[in-house]
């Protein structure tokens, strides 16, 4: 039998319709996390702040954050739904140590900070390589394109007023 030394499980796409995985977008995120080594280089980068009988790891526990945020989420106790795809997530740290794990890391400061971003050029680095010719970067420049979305949300808050779209709501 053998073992991934990953943080996620390795899954396996069928389309045969017998099984059925509600979150199935996210299962190229976690292979793209695998693929690039960003759990192995975030585990390592964060090992100075794993508590030494913990079950769920600093940097698994931060790249669930990470995956729920991508899914969809809006605050660290979205990340129940990972927890509902075992097959896909692996184990899933509890609402209350992912908690203790932000309050840590904020308590670090700049050294968290620039562990978390050694770790992420790190895997940049090997995922701009795989990419070849086609990373963002092979021509020497890196164009962001953003657009701005409106997020609707209802307030009662006192003097609230709508938006020009005449809804509540907010721009992340």
């Amino acid at each position: 039998m053998k073992h991934s030394i990953g943080s996620y499980p390795r899954v396996r796409v069928q389309d045969d319709g017998r099984q059925v995985v509600s979150q199935a977008g996210s299962v190229q995120l976690v292979e793209s996390v695998r693929k690039t080594g960003l759990d192995q280089a975030i585990s390592k980068a964060l090992a100075p702040w794993r508590k030494p009988r913990a079950v769920h790891g600093p940097g698994k526990a931060l790249l669930d954050v990470t995956l729920a945020v991508a899914l969809g989420g809006d605050c660290l106790a979205d990340v129940a739904m990972l927890r509902c795809e075992p097959a896909v997530f692996g184990p899933v740290a509890s609402d209350p140590t992912i908690f203790r794990l932000i309050d840590t890391l904020a308590a670090s400061g700049d050294k968290a900070l620039q562990a978390i971003r050694s770790a992420r050029s790190e895997v940049r680095q090997c995922a701009w390589s795989l990419a070849g010719k086609d990373a963002p970067d092979a021509d020497g420049q890196v164009v962001i394109d953003l657009d701005g979305v409106l997020v609707i949300a209802h307030s009662d808050k006192e003097d609230a007023a709508p938006t020009w779209k005449k809804t509540f709501g907010h721009h992340p």
